[in-house]
């Protein structure tokens, strides 16, 4: 048996059934204190992952740092827009959003590979052990009375930002997570009835 707290299952189910994802409109602009966020990856990098690759990469931007981002997400519009015209509104809101959260965590996979070079697991596998990770870790925000959102499509896994983010192929850009205390009184959670997914044979 673990050597775990007399309480630890409730704790741990607690804090699970408390966990929210929100959205950037619902995040305050304070920051977030640097010791939460190295718990957070510390408890991320106890994800499991199959034959032990541990393939989550994780880039955290907060404060200044956000520049960083702010400038990929602008080099991600002047792709999309290609031979067309420039529009410096346009630019300026992809860049602007960098802001709309105090820290931003780029969700990179680098797969783990064979002293062949090949793969050593399939990419379904490195993906669901960074799935792992990342649960770990707003668990932990959870915690701390920190919430946000895994987003995974436009400029969060555009190439340009994972580009700039030195995830090049066969590593991928799985997302952003953007993270920040709640303006809003914390929402009461629901879940569908556990038998509509559960059979027992």
């Amino acid at each position: 048996m673990p050597d775990l707290h007399p309480d630890a299952t409730s704790v741990l189910m607690d804090v699970i059934t408390q966990r929210r994802s929100m959205g950037l409109a619902r995040l305050k602009p304070d920051a977030v204190p640097v010791e939460i966020l190295q718990q957070m990856m510390e408890a991320a990098n106890w994800a499991p992952s199959n034959g032990d690759t541990e393939p989550w990469r994780f880039t955290i931007f907060s404060g200044d740092g956000r520049e960083e981002l702010a400038n990929a997400f602008g080099e991600a519009y002047r792709t999309d827009i290609g031979d067309g015209a420039f529009d410096q509104v346009a630019y300026d809101g992809y860049r602007a959003r960098a802001y709309a959260a105090p820290v931003w965590i780029a969700i990179g996979m680098e797969p783990g590979k064979n002293e062949d070079g090949s793969l050593a697991e399939s990419q379904d596998e490195e993906i669901m052990a960074v799935a792992c990770a990342v649960q770990n870790f707003h668990l932990i925000a959870t915690t701390y009375g920190l919430s946000g959102m895994w987003h995974s499509k436009g400029t969060s896994t555009h190439p340009a930002v994972a580009k700039a983010l030195g995830l090049d192929s066969p590593s991928r850009l799985l997302g952003l997570f953007f993270l920040g205390y709640p303006e809003i009184q914390w929402p009461e959670g629901e879940r569908r009835p556990l038998e509509s997914k559960v059979r027992w044979a």
